[in-house]
Order: structure tokens, then C-alpha cells, then sequence
């Protein structure tokens, strides 16, 4: 079986089209890829720790996250936008179960720094990748909150991305990170021209070139990431485009395929 990791953030979910989670049932469906979504959810974790008066800092842009803190992070993400993801897919007939790293110790997980500086951000050190057998077998869609858990009990905020990378590796999976915009472009004469396959020279080119700036930066740099931790191939896909997942999927010309070392086409 193959595997594709689907990676969402929280910032994306409102825009996503029904034919998205329909693609996603497709996909399944006609066998030769099995899905799993990792989501994540900043907006509404900053929306619930303000209604509930939990006070927040930030070190080097990632959120200090104490017990306090991960409580309304996990009601966020396993809770709403975890099952907010299954009833979607339920909607275009899927078969999805919603889990969270902590769940079955999907996501085992350790501090990503050992100075205690951002309390219980964490990194994921092993997958249980039986447990994901158990529902692929079962013809499920898992859908995967990143909350990791270490064997004293601990729960751990994982950033969504390295949650998904880590998953994507463990199951030698293609990692796809849905976003919206068409993929890594530039603009000429007015017109948006994607980038269909980069590397990770060209890409250190173009962001050198500012033709990759902003919040891109993250995306492709999480990118490379994967792919220096052994994910095979990783894509940023527009997954507001009426079924642009299920095109680029069967291969056609779609997004940004990221390698590291491939021959690329300068568009």
C-alpha cells in the first residue's frame, strides 16, 4: 500500500471546498493510496486561550506551553477542529476516526529543548505505525491531532508540520502540505507562473531572489526538512482549488513537488 499524509493548518480549514474532503474519500477509494490527515489549528487555539483567560508568551515565535495552555490546545484540536475534520469527510461517505497522538501513544513525543524554555512544545520521537495499520485495515481515513504523549504521561504541543513529517517518514508516505495559493510562484507581467517542481537549490535561489518571502519561508523549509528526514517526496497543494488534491494525485501538473536534488524546469 502506499500512503499519502494530507498536512492541514488551522488557517486553510474555512476555505476548503466539500470536493476537498470528497477528494480525499476518492482517493481512497480507488486503492492505489491510502490517506491520513495531520491538522493543525493556531487561530482557533489563540481564539479559546483568550475567551478562557489563559495567559500566553512566545520564544522564537513558538508558543511557551504549560499544562494550563495544553489543556485548551487539546480541547481545540482533538476536540473541535479533530471532529469537525471526521464529520466532513462522513459527509462526502467516508469512513474517518479522529484520534490523537495521545491515543494508543500514536505520537510519542519529547521536549524540543531540554532547557524548559517553551514548557511542553515537543517533538516526536516514534510513531506507533501499527495502530495506523489497524485502521487502514479497517478501511478507515485517520485523522491525527498533534498532541504527543512520553511515557510518563506527559502530553506535549506538536507543531502540525513536524508531526506530519514524522508520520510521513515512519510510513515511507508521500507528505502534502494543503495551502492556498497554486504552489511556490512568481509573478510576470500580472500572472501568477508556478513553480511545478523545485529543488532544494533553486529553492535557496529564490528565496535569496525574494521570489519565495513570508510565510512561504516555514512552508518550504518544512519541506526540506521532510525530505532530509527521509520522506520521500513532499508537495504544497492548493486544496481550495475545485479537485486540485485529486489532479495533483493523478499526477497532473498541479502545486509544487519538492526534491532535493532533482533536475528542475525553470517553470
Amino acid at each position: 500500500m502506499n500512503y499519502v499524509v494530507i498536512k492541514c493548518g488551522g488557517s486553510v480549514f474555512e476555505q476548503l471546498p466539500p470536493s476537498f474532503y470528497q477528494n480525499i474519500v476518492e482517493i481512497q477509494a480507488q486503492g492505489e493510496w491510502q490517506p491520513i490527515i495531520v491538522h493543525g489549528g493556531g487561530p482557533l487555539i489563540s481564539q479559546l486561550l483568550e475567551q478562557t483567560g489563559v495567559e500566553t508568551t512566545f520564544v522564537d515565535g513558538l508558543r511557551v506551553t504549560t499544562n494550563e495552555v495544553l489543556d485548551v490546545v487539546e480541547m481545540a484540536l482533538s476536540g473541535s477542529i479533530n471532529k469537525g475534520i471526521v464529520r466532513e469527510l462522513s459527509k462526502a461517505n467516508g469512513n474517518a476516526i479522529g484520534v490523537s497522538g495521545v491515543d494508543g501513544n500514536l505520537l510519542n513525543a519529547k521536549p524540543v529543548n531540554e532547557d524548559g524554555r517553551l514548557g511542553f512544545v515537543g517533538q516526536v520521537t516514534d510513531v506507533n505505525t501499527s495502530l495506523l495499520e489497524n485502521f487502514f485495515n479497517q478501511n478507515l481515513i485517520p485523522v491525527v491531532s498533534p498532541i504527543g504523549i512520553d511515557k510518563t504521561g506527559q502530553r506535549f504541543n506538536v507543531n502540525a508540520d513536524m508531526a506530519a513529517s514524522a508520520v510521513a517518514q515512519a510510513l515511507g508516505a508521500k507528505l502534502c502540505f494543503i495551502s492556498d495559493i497554486p504552489g511556490i510562484y512568481h509573478e510576470v507581467n500580472g500572472e501568477k507562473e508556478v513553480f511545478h517542481q523545485l529543488n532544494e537549490t533553486k529553492i535557496e535561489e529564490l528565496i535569496q531572489q525574494e521570489v519565495i518571502f513570508g510565510g512561504m519561508i516555514p512552508k518550504v523549509q518544512s519541506a526540506l526538512a521532510a525530505l532530509h528526514q527521509g520522506v520521500m517526496e513532499v508537495s504544497i497543494v492548493n486544496g481550495t482549488q475545485e479537485h486540485g488534491l485529486l489532479e495533483f494525485m493523478q499526477g497532473k501538473e498541479i502545486g509544487t513537488r519538492i526534491s532535493l536534488n532533482q533536475e528542475v524546469p525553470h517553470v
